[in-house]
């Protein structure tokens, strides 16, 4: 009899959990497929493009032997038929699918798509590192976004010398508590981010930006952090998708239209109800895909979902970060931590996302999450009606 064939799509953080947690087994052929040959460290693509990390990181080093790794695209899912169609034009056949294709930026303003560059993959981020290099050191740089990423990114350039704008819509950080909130402003100044407060970007043009209330900025490189989706793969192969393209699951991650696909980390809307996008979310997602999986091979019900948030982390160049604690359910409260020590978390946080996959390929089991005990009662308050056809 043939090994149960299981596919991963998608070799982000996510991803490579949920392969190597399936090798708990040694009865599965997995396979992850992925558009580049190596891992990418997400949350160091602003160091990348400020010239201080490689942002990437060897398979072999993360992914358990037993893994197949094929470096190509995913173009189709055709789940009647059980198979994926692959950029290169080959078919690939599967008896559990994990839908792991991670999340993008969104451009929405005007002009944005050909004047700004984005910085939330791999080869975004190393085109904008080009442009940067090209351009001359006063050339004025905006940053459309006041999140973690228009943050990390606005300070690292600030700290190099780079004349920085930050535009924040409403206002900076608006997820922080108004404490960690006004440490972040404070050491964004201190470097020189200018902070631009209640206004919206309203088109991109070449060589500046038009905000929503008149004003104008010169730009000679802009770049845009505001906003994510997820790829359209499952939208276009006909599964339930939410506004944003995360596929619509039950609260095991298992698919409401089919139950041999499993989705996990920025790609998954369990209830309609999804995490935040973000590593943390998804280095506690991946094995909990991967554990719905064996549950269902092994003609188990597999348990719902739970996983926990601690804050967020984020660094202010170099030498400076925040660290701001969360409940489980990812509200910010007034706890924090600053400056230096905060900047040595953030560089260990960031560590122990790639230990923490090494440690799943070595020993499958070994990681754990978070619970957070309010998610049910969240779920319920949605009341989002969910259908569900027949197994296959």
């Amino acid at each position: 009899m043939s090994k149960p064939r299981v596919v991963v799509v998608g070799g982000g953080y996510a991803g490579v959990m949920a392969a190597n947690r399936l090798t708990k087994r040694d009865d599965i052929a997995i396979t992850l497929v992925n558009p580049r040959e190596h891992f990418v460290e997400r949350i160091r693509l602003h160091e990348l493009v400020a010239g201080s990390s490689e942002a990437v990181v060897a398979y072999s080093d993360v992914l358990a032997e037993r893994v197949g790794l094929v470096v190509d695209t995913v173009s189709a899912i055709d789940a009647g038929a059980r198979t994926i169609a692959l950029g290169s034009g080959q078919e690939m056949a599967y008896d559990y699918l994990v839908y792991a294709v991670g999340s993008a930026g969104t451009t929405r303003a005007a002009g944005a798509a050909e004047h700004a560059f984005g910085i939330s993959t791999y080869e975004e981020a190393t085109r904008l590192k080009a442009a940067l290099e090209t351009a001359p050191a006063d050339a004025p740089v905006v940053v459309v976004g006041g999140g973690p990423t228009g943050i990390e990114v606005s300070s690292e350039l600030a700290e190099a010398g780079r004349n920085v704008s930050l535009i924040c819509g409403d206002r900076l950080g608006p997820w922080l508590h108004e404490k960690g909130r006004a440490v972040a402003e404070r050491d964004l100044r201190r470097l020189g981010v200018g902070i631009i407060e209640g206004a919206r970007v309203d088109e991109v043009l070449d060589g500046r930006v038009r905000l929503d209330n008149g004003r104008e900025l010169t730009s000679s490189v802009t770049i845009w952090t505001a906003g994510f989706t997820t790829p359209d793969l499952a939208r276009r192969s006909g599964l339930s998708t939410d506004d944003l393209g995360r596929l619509i699951t039950d609260e095991t991650l298992t698919s409401v239209d089919d139950d041999r696909i499993v989705a996990t980390g920025d790609a998954a809307a369990p209830s309609g109800l999804a995490y935040r996008m973000s590593c943390q979310a998804a280095n506690q997602l991946g094995p909990l895909a991967g554990e719905t999986v064996l549950a269902r091979l092994a003609g188990e019900t597999p348990e719902p979902v739970s996983i926990g948030f601690v804050g967020q982390c984020i660094s202010i160049g170099r030498g400076l970060g925040l660290v701001n604690l969360a409940r489980r359910d990812d509200s910010a409260v007034a706890g924090r931590i600053r400056g230096v020590p905060a900047a040595k978390v953030k560089e260990l946080v960031c560590r122990s996302t790639v230990w923490v996959l090494r440690m799943e390929a070595r020993r499958p089991g070994s990681a754990f999450g978070l619970k957070d005990r309010s998610r049910a009662a969240r779920v319920q308050a949605a009341a989002t009606p969910l259908v569900r056809e027949p197994s296959r």
